[in-house]
C-alpha cells in the first residue's frame, strides 16, 4: 500500500500551502455564486422554451442533485487520490460545463446536460476546500479560515440573485454560464502550491455510489412533485444502499462512519438549521409582498443589511471559534437565529423594519453556526474519514435547502399553519406565517438541544482510528 502523506510539514511546505488561502476564498465564491444565479432567470427560460413551472425547475433542480452527491464522491476519491489531481478535474469539468451551456443555449435538454457537468465539476470546490483545510491547516488556523469561507460564501448567495437578474435583463440568460469561468484563474496556483500526496490505494464503489445518487434524487423528486413512488423508491434505494456498504469489502463509506453518535447528530443538526434557514428565506419575500405589498426592490432592501451582517461576522465566528471553542461559538449562533425566528414571527403586521432588525440577528447566529460546526465535525472524524465525512455533511446541509424548502412550500400552499396559535399575533391574515416562523424557531431550539446533548461535556477532539 502507498504511504499515506505526512502531515507534520516542513516551514516551507506550510509557506507554500498558504499560498493557495486566497484563491481557496476565491473559488469558493464561483462555486457558491452559482447555487442560485439561475433562480431569478428561470422565467426568461420557461418563456424561451416554453415551458410550465415544473419543467423549467430542472434548470436548478439538477444542478442541485448533481452538486450534494458530487461532493460526496470527491470528498470520498480525495481519501485514496491527491487533492491536487482532484481540484484540477473539478475545475475542468466545472468550466466545460459553462462553456458548452453557452453554446448550446438553444437546446433546453443540452442546457440541462450542462448544468449537471456544472454541478459535477463544481461540487469538487468546496468538497476539496474542506478536505484541504482539515488536512493541511492547524486547528486555530482552521476556525479562521472557515470564518472567512462563511463570509465569502454569504457574500456569493446576496449577490447572486442580484448578479442574475442583471445579466438575464442587460444580456441573455445563457451569459449566465459564463460567469464561473474566471475560477480557471485559480488553477496555476493550486497545482505549483498544493503538495505532493500520496494516498492509500483504493477504488470508488460504484454501486453504492450509484444508490447514494438514486436514494437523494427521488427524495428531491418526492418534495418537488409529491408522487409518493418517489418516497417509495428513495426508501428501497436507501435501504439497498445501506446493505450494500455492510457487505461490500470495500464500501463506498465505512459504516463505522454512522456508527459515530456525534457525527450522526452532527448531520442532522446541519440538516435542520440549514433547512429553516432557507425556508425562512424563502417565506419571507412572500409574506412581505402579500401582507406589506412591498416590491421586489423594496423586499431586496429590507433583506441587504442581514446578508451583509454575515459577510462581516462570519470572521468574527472565525476568530471565536479559536479562542473560545466551537461549542460556544455553536450555542451562540442557535440562540441568534431562535431569538430572530421568535421576533420576525412576533412583528408580523407591524413596522416592517423591525423584521429587517430581526433578519440581522438571524444572519449572525446562521454564520455564527456555519463556521462552528464544521471546524466541531472536522475534529471528530478521524484523518482517513475526514473526506467522505465532510463530503456527507456538506451535501446533506445543501440537500436540505431543497427538501426543506419544497415541504415548507406545500404547507404553506395547504396553509396547514394557519389557525391561532402565536399568542402575539391577532390577526388572521398573518398567522400563516407567524406561525410558520415560529415552528421553524423551535425546531432551531430543538437542534440546541441535541448539540448540548451531543457534546455535553466532550472535547470535540478527533477519535482514535480503528486497528
Amino acid at each position: 500500500m502507498n504511504p499515506i502523506y505526512n502531515h507534520s510539514k516542513t516551514a516551507m511546505e506550510v509557506a507554500e500551502i498558504k499560498r493557495c488561502v486566497p484563491w481557496i476564498y476565491y473559488v469558493i465564491f464561483f462555486a457558491v455564486l452559482n447555487e442560485s444565479v439561475f433562480n431569478v432567470s428561470t422565467p426568461s427560460i420557461a418563456g424561451e422554451f416554453n415551458l410550465d413551472a415544473s419543467g423549467v425547475s430542472w434548470v436548478v433542480t439538477i444542478f442541485f442533485i448533481v452538486f450534494g452527491i458530487g461532493m460526496v464522491i470527491y470528498g470520498k476519491l480525495s481519501d485514496m487520490f491527491s487533492v491536487k489531481k482532484l481540484i484540477t478535474i473539478g475545475i475542468v469539468t466545472y468550466c466545460v460545463g459553462s462553456l458548452l451551456g453557452f453554446i448550446w443555449q438553444s437546446s433546453y435538454p443540452a442546457i440541462i446536460l450542462a448544468r449537471a457537468l456544472q454541478g459535477a465539476g463544481g461540487s469538487a470546490i468546496p468538497a476539496l476546500v474542506f478536505v484541504m483545510v482539515a488536512r493541511f491547516f492547524t486547528s486555530q488556523e482552521r476556525g479562521k479560515i472557515f470564518g472567512i469561507i462563511t463570509s465569502v460564501a454569504s457574500c456569493a448567495v446576496g449577490i447572486g440573485p442580484v448578479l442574475g437578474g442583471y445579466v438575464s435583463n442587460s444580456l441573455h440568460w445563457a451569459y449566465l454560464f459564463l460567469l464561473p469561468l474566471p475560477v480557471l484563474v485559480a488553477l496555476p496556483w493550486f497545482r505549483k502550491y498544493l503538495p505532493v500526496e500520496q494516498r492509500g490505494e483504493g477504488s470508488l464503489d460504484v454501486p453504492g455510489t450509484v444508490l447514494l445518487g438514486l436514494t437523494v434524487t427521488l427524495l428531491v423528486l418526492f418534495t418537488s412533485e409529491s408522487q409518493w413512488l418517489y418516497l417509495a423508491g428513495a426508501a428501497f434505494a436507501l435501504a439497498l444502499f445501506i446493505a450494500r456498504i455492510r457487505m461490500a469489502k470495500k464500501p463506498f463509506v465505512e459504516p463505522a462512519l454512522f456508527a459515530n453518535p456525534r457525527y450522526r447528530n452532527a448531520l442532522i443538526i446541519g440538516f435542520l438549521l440549514f433547512g429553516s434557514v432557507m425556508s425562512v428565506m424563502f417565506a419571507l419575500p412572500l409574506m412581505l409582498f402579500e401582507l406589506y405589498g412591498m416590491d421586489t426592490d423594496s423586499i431586496g432592501l429590507l433583506m441587504f443589511p442581514g446578508a451583509a451582517s454575515a459577510v462581516i461576522f462570519g470572521k468574527v465566528a472565525g476568530n471565536l471559534t479559536v479562542k473560545r471553542g466551537s461549542h460556544a461559538v455553536v450555542y451562540s449562533g442557535l440562540a441568534f437565529v431562535a431569538i430572530s425566528l421568535f421576533l420576525q414571527s412576533s412583528f408580523i403586521g407591524q413596522w416592517v423594519w423591525f423584521i429587517g432588525m430581526a433578519l440581522i440577528l438571524m444572519y449572525i447566529g446562521f454564520s455564527f453556526v456555519q463556521t462552528a460546526l464544521t471546524e466541531t465535525v472536522t475534529q471528530i472524524l478521524p484523518n482517513p474519514q475526514i473526506g467522505v465525512g465532510m463530503g456527507f455533511f456538506n451535501m446533506t446541509s445543501t440537500i436540505s435547502g431543497a427538501v426543506v424548502t419544497a415541504m415548507v412550500a406545500k404547507a404553506m400552499k395547504q396553509n396547514l399553519f394557519a389557525f391561532p396559535f402565536h399568542p402575539l399575533i391577532a390577526d388572521p391574515h398573518a398567522w400563516l406565517y407567524a406561525n410558520l416562523i415560529l415552528f421553524l424557531c423551535f425546531i432551531i431550539l430543538g437542534s440546541g438541544l441535541l448539540y448540548f446533548f451531543s457534546f455535553r461535556g466532550k472535547s470535540p477532539q478527533p477519535l482514535s482510528d480503528p486497528a
